[in-house]
C-alpha cells in the first residue's frame, strides 16, 4: 500500500477523527468515540439569535428559532452513519482528500423533530421537485468557494425518519456535530447529514452544487459525470481481539478460543448475513447475528474461533437484504468514495502469551 501520505492529507486527519474500532462494542457510540468529518472550520453559532430560514418554493415562508424548533414534535432515533470516503486510504492509487481506513463511522442517539411536517406546514407548491439545505461551514473546494449544500428529492424529505436534529445522545448537539441543528436522513452516507443547518430552500428544479454534482459521486475520470451517492454500501467491521502492538496495531493473542464481535450495517437494508474468514479468505464461516433494534442501526454479530499458533489474516464482510455483497478487493474511483471493501486484520497467536498456569 502507497505510504507517501501529504502534509495536506496529515493535515486534515487532525482535524478531523474515527471512532476507534474498540467503540464497535457500544451499541450506542459514546459522543467523543463517534466519527467526526469537517469540510471548512466548525462554525460558532449562538443559538439565542439563530434561526432556521424556510423559503422557496413555500406557500409561506418561516423562521425559527432554536426553542420555537424544541417546543415541536420531539422524536428520539438511532441511526448509523458513515462517512462516504471511509476506507480511502486503502485504495491505490489513492485519491487524495481525508485519508480515512475503516473507522469512519458511529451510531448515535439523534433528537429533533421530523422534518417533512415542517416543510408541510410552510406549504410545498405543486412544482417542488428538490429540498436545497445550507449550513453556515464555508470555504473553498474545487476552486469554488461556497457555503456546504447539499438536495434532496421533495419526496426524500417527506419519508416520516428524516430528522433535523438538536440533541445527540440526550445532550445539545456538540459544536463537531452541527450545533444547534442538523440534517439526519437515515442510511444515506455522512455527506447528506447537513451540519450547522440555518437555511432550507424549497426549488422547482434539479440543485446544482459542488458537493452535490461533482466530489460525492463514483466516477472513473475527471470527465466521467458518473453516480451520485446516496444510501450506504454494506460493511461490516470487527472489535480488534486481543492486544495491539504499538506501532503497527497487529493483534496479538494467545492459543485457545477467542470470541470474534462486531457490527454490520446497510443502507439498502438490514443485514442478512456476515461471514469471517481467519485464513485470508480461503474458507468462510457464518457468524451469529443478531436482529437491529431499530430500523437504521448497524447490526452486532458474533464467531467463536479456536485459535492456533501462528499468523491469521482475519475479514469479515456482509450481505443485506437487497442483495448487496461486499467485495474483497477496493473497487477503486476517482474521489475515493464508497470504498466498502472487506476489513483484513492481522493476529499473531504465540503460545507464551497465555496466561502462566
Amino acid at each position: 500500500m502507497t505510504t507517501d501520505f501529504t502534509l495536506e492529507e496529515l493535515q486534515s486527519a487532525t482535524r478531523n477523527h474515527g471512532m476507534p474500532l474498540e467503540g464497535l462494542a457500544y451499541a450506542t457510540t459514546p459522543v467523543g468515540m463517534h466519527y467526526v468529518l469537517t469540510h471548512f472550520d466548525i462554525p460558532r453559532v449562538d443559538a439565542a439569535t439563530w434561526r432556521l430560514e424556510v423559503d422557496g418554493r413555500v406557500d409561506r415562508t418561516l423562521s425559527l428559532s432554536l426553542e420555537e424548533l424544541r417546543a415541536r414534535p420531539r422524536v428520539t432515533q438511532p441511526v448509523t452513519l458513515e462517512c462516504a470516503g471511509n476506507g480511502r486510504a486503502r485504495l491505490e492509487p489513492r485519491p487524495h482528500s481525508q485519508p480515512w481506513l475503516d473507522e469512519a463511522v458511529g451510531t448515535g442517539e439523534w433528537i429533533g423533530t421530523p422534518l417533512g411536517p415542517l416543510l408541510q406546514d410552510a406549504g410545498l407548491l405543486d412544482d417542488a421537485k428538490e429540498v436545497l439545505f445550507t449550513g453556515l461551514d464555508r470555504g473553498e473546494q474545487g476552486g469554488i468557494v461556497q457555503w456546504y449544500q447539499r438536495a434532496l428529492s421533495a419526496a426524500d424529505c417527506l419519508r416520516p425518519e428524516v430528522l433535523l436534529a438538536y440533541e445527540m445522545n440526550g445532550e445539545p448537539l456538540p459544536p463537531q456535530h452541527g450545533f444547534p441543528l442538523r440534517l439526519i436522513v437515515p442510511g444515506w452516507y455522512g455527506m447528506t447529514q447537513v451540519k450547522w443547518l440555518h437555511r432550507i430552500t424549497v426549488l422547482d428544479e434539479p440543485f446544482w452544487g459542488y458537493q452535490q454534482n461533482v466530489f460525492y459521486r463514483i466516477a472513473q475520470h475527471e470527465d466521467d459525470p458518473g453516480v451520485q451517492l446516496s444510501r450506504m454500501y454494506p460493511r461490516a467491521l470487527m472489535v480488534p481481539p486481543g492486544m495491539p502492538v504499538f506501532e503497527t496495531r497487529e493483534r496479538l493473542l494467545p492459543p485457545g478460543h477467542h470470541p470474534l464481535q462486531g457490527r454490520a450495517w446497510s443502507g439498502w437494508g438490514s443485514i442478512d448475513r456476515v461471514e469471517v474468514s481467519t485464513d485470508a479468505g480461503q474458507h468462510w464461516q457464518a457468524a451469529a447475528l443478531e436482529p437491529p433494534t431499530a430500523p437504521h442501526v448497524w447490526q452486532a454479530w458474533s464467531l467463536d474461533w479456536e485459535a492456533d499458533e501462528g499468523r491469521h489474516e482475519l475479514l469479515c464482510r456482509a450481505t443485506d437484504a437487497a442483495g448487496n455483497v461486499q467485495p474483497l478487493v477496493p473497487q477503486w474511483n476517482l474521489k475515493g468514495v464508497a470504498n466498502n471493501a472487506v476489513q483484513r486484520l492481522v493476529v499473531q497467536v504465540r503460545r507464551e502469551l497465555a496466561p502462566a498456569p
